[in-house]
């Protein structure tokens, strides 16, 4: 047996620590590129989201490898990811690919049937073994998280342009070839305690940037097109409101161990969409609340063409844009979108920003007491 997965952002790194703690054998499909997209092009439906699509065409280059098994999260509610599971499977299989898809959905308090069917995979290991695998899985998740929230701040405000992205690069490259909790868990301090080094401008204040959205699009750089890279070479400050760690505790942990989500957005949220309507639409709204009150900037919210919660975000963002008084830039994205089109709505929107921080400025020491 070959596992593999979907290869969304840095998730790999936590999926390639889980099977390594099982002794799996699996294979990591190479990053996202625009092969996975025609191969998801040319055997899924045209409606079809991207996110499934480039799934498709992670998928079938890892079976080229010799994958034999797909591992992947389910979901439960109004969200198409419920069925991405069948979809795969069905999609697969019309096309010649007789692969098995295992599919970890987690209701709530269901430990033993997520349990059971991680324990296809293994055979004969131990509860106690896959229990501590998950644990793993999610520290190293967690640090990863870290990881780039470092990138988020040294990249704007570092003297020597670039060195970010060279320390980060090398991490990608070799935490590819790096096996076991340990050894990866080591190469992550060892990165992070790199980009601590780097020399920064002394007393420069960057624009912060919030970004909300569908999971996919925001976590995986070649969906959107290396927003966090591009913002942060602009001199801007971003931080995303979804990460992979969080999606896995509140997701996966609270929920098989019946502890209390950490509903902050929900309540943030409340006033302007009460109720959970599917995907991350809740969470889109409730951030962008959030930021505003912390005093960002600016929000840039990313879905994919034809997901309907996002939808439905996008039209209630004017409301809380007007009410919080915070500008709020939709970017919304498929097989289509242009990278020169997409850098130049975000440059037009940063000199609105850079524009409106001015103009505070000057309204502010308008209203000084003269002394």
């Amino acid at each position: 047996m070959k596992i593999t997965f979907p290869h969304m952002g840095n998730t790999f790194i936590a999926a390639k620590v889980l099977m390594d703690s099982l002794g799996l054998d699996y294979i990591v499909p190479p990053p996202v590129s625009r092969r996975d997209l025609e191969i998801g092009v040319k055997y899924c439906p045209e409606m079809a989201c991207i996110p499934l699509k480039i799934n498709i065409g992670n998928f079938v280059q890892a079976i080229e490898r010799g994958a034999d098994t797909i591992l992947m999260i389910g979901g439960f509610g109004p969200c198409r990811l419920g069925y991405y599971g069948e979809m795969h499977r069905e999609i697969l299989h019309d096309n010649g690919y007789n692969v098995d898809v295992i599919v970890l959905e987690v209701s709530r308090g269901e430990v033993r049937e997520f349990l059971v069917k991680l324990k296809r995979l293994t055979g004969n290991s131990s509860y106690i073994r896959l229990i501590n695998a998950i644990k793993n899985a999610v520290s190293v998740s967690s640090k990863v998280d870290e990881l780039e929230k470092r990138t988020f701040i040294t990249r704007p405000r570092e003297k020597n342009k670039g060195d970010t992205d060279r320390i980060y690069n090398s991490f990608l490259e070799e935490v590819v070839k790096t096996k076991g909790y340990r050894n990866i868990q080591t190469l992550i301090q060892d990165t992070i305690n790199r980009l601590l080094q780097i020399e920064l401008v002394e007393g420069y204040k960057p624009l912060r940037i919030g970004i909300v959205g569908e999971i996919y699009s925001i976590i995986e750089p070649f969906t959107n097109m290396n927003l966090e890279r591009t913002l942060g070479g602009m001199g801007i400050e971003v931080d995303r409101s979804l990460t992979v760690s969080k999606w896995i505790s509140e997701h996966i942990v609270r929920k098989v161990l019946f502890l209390k989500k950490d509903d902050a957005f929900k309540k943030a949220a409340m006033p302007y969409l009460g109720a959970m309507i599917g995907g991350h639409a809740q969470e889109t709204i409730g951030n962008s609340v959030l930021y505003s009150k912390d005093g960002y900037d600016g929000i840039i919210q990313l879905y994919p063409l034809t997901c309907m919660p996002e939808i439905v975000a996008d039209s209630i963002l004017p409301t809380v844009s007007r009410d919080k008084g915070i500008p709020v830039l939709t970017l919304v994205v498929d097989e289509m979108t242009g990278e020169e089109g997409f850098k130049t709505r975000l440059e037009a929107f940063t000199d609105l920003l850079e524009s409106r921080r001015e103009r505070c400025k000057i309204d502010n020491r308008a209203v000084l007491p003269r002394g």
